[in-house]
C-alpha cells in the first residue's frame, strides 16, 4: 500500500484469514525510530474492511523505547485495489498520548502469484 503523509510512503500489508494483520516498510524509512514492524488485527466491513495495528518504536541511538503506536484503519475494496483512510496516535511509555491524531491516506492493490 501507499501511504503519502507516513514517513516512508510504501508499505506491505498481509491480512490473515484468522483476522490478524501484519505490515512491514523499510527501516530506514524513519531516520529517527526503527518502526518497520506492525502488528494488529482486522475484520469485514461493508465492502472492505478495516483494523487496527499497534508498532512499539525504538530510538535508534540509544535503542529505549520511544513510542507505542496505534493506527486505525479503513480500507474499501474494488476487485484488486484498495483505497481507505487511516489515523494513528502515540503514546510515551506511561501511556500518555505524545502525537496524534496523524492522517493518512491509503491505496494498494493485491499481490498475486
Amino acid at each position: 500500500m501507499k501511504a503519502p503523509e507516513a514517513p516512508f510512503p510504501l508499505h506491505m500489508f498481509v491480512f490473515h484469514s484468522d483476522g490478524t494483520v501484519q505490515q512491514s516498510n523499510p527501516d530506514a524509512g524513519d531516520p529517527n525510530t526503527s518502526d518497520s514492524d506492525l502488528m494488529g488485527a482486522w475484520r469485514p466491513n461493508g465492502d472492505g474492511f478495516k483494523g487496527r495495528l499497534v508498532e512499539i518504536t525504538a530510538d535508534r541511538t540509544t535503542h529505549q523505547f520511544v513510542s507505542r503506536g496505534e493506527i486505525s484503519f479503513t480500507v474499501k475494496v474494488s476487485g484488486n485495489a484498495f483505497s481507505g483512510t487511516a489515523s494513528a496516535v502515540f503514546y510515551d511509555a506511561n501511556g500518555q498520548q505524545v502525537r496524534g491524531p496523524l492522517q493518512a491516506r491509503l491505496e494498494g492493490e493485491r499481490v498475486s502469484p
